[in-house]
């Protein structure tokens, strides 16, 4: 990939890129997925480049199907990163070794960059990610175990974290990150996962009842030790509307 941004970097915007932060939710883990080069032994956010025919979105969303292989996928764009020494001396002599690159045309590489962020909430179960390089590495990692990231990868996660968490009190989530029928236990239990904070369970209970956008089902959870608790789904309709109208409440 990198090989032939570089061989033709007059099709890419000089000094900008894109880095996402896909979130997904898994066995009461908050997720992140995390990419693993052959010539890094950090890991990194999927990114890239921003072609000069398309503009910061569309990029974004290309950035992402190139490296992850995902598609579909709403990009929430949340902060620009652009310290000055933030890409001093990563993309090395190493990496142009590995690519064969020539060290004139990997000036290119070695301009500061400043990065945009975006981040997205994904269904675990359906947004599979493929590997665009068969030499890379991509995986799910718990956000609490996430190993050394390159450049300011991790302070770009944590932002994406802290405006996750902010968001929370705008708008509703788990539509994307919990199966179609729920427990409310269930979705206080992805709340709390984002949050990293207990909530009290009558408070929660009537605070998401009050938004409107779930449904309450006939139908109890099964193969559960203890008293059934009942199932719910999202409307849709209403969970879209709040969505677009925005919630005035904190956690």
């Amino acid at each position: 990939m990198l090989k032939g941004i570089v061989l033709n970097n007059e099709n890419y915007q000089p000094g900008l890129s894109i880095d996402c932060v896909i979130f997904g939710f898994h066995d009461n883990q908050l997720k992140v997925l995390l990419i693993k080069t052959p010539y890094e032994n950090k890991w990194s956010l999927p990114g890239g480049f921003v072609p000069l025919h398309q503009d910061i979105d569309t990029a974004a969303v290309t950035v992402l199907n190139e490296r992850t292989g995902m598609q579909g996928i709403f990009l929430r764009q949340f902060a620009a990163f652009g310290s000055v020494k933030r890409n001093d001396q990563h993309f090395g002599n190493a990496v142009l070794d590995y690519f064969k690159i020539p060290e004139e045309a990997g000036k290119w590489l070695r301009q500061r960059f400043v990065t945009i962020g975006y981040y997205a909430l994904v269904d675990f179960l359906k947004a599979v990610p493929q590997k665009g390089n068969t030499q890379e590495i991509i995986e799910w990692i718990d956000h609490k175990e996430v190993p050394e990231l390159i450049l300011d990868h991790k302070k770009i996660l944590d932002k994406a974290l802290d405006t996750l968490r902010t968001e929370l009190n705008l708008m509703p989530v788990g539509y994307n990150l919990l199966p179609e029928k729920f427990t409310i236990p269930e979705l206080q239990k992805l709340y709390e996962t984002i949050l990293d904070k207990k909530l009290d369970r009558r408070n929660f209970l009537r605070k998401i009842t009050n938004i409107g956008i779930l449904h309450k089902l006939d139908e109890k959870k099964s193969n559960v030790a203890h008293k059934a608790p009942n199932l719910y789904t999202f409307d849709k309709e209403k969970y879209e509307e709040v969505l677009k109208n925005g919630l005035n409440q904190g956690w």
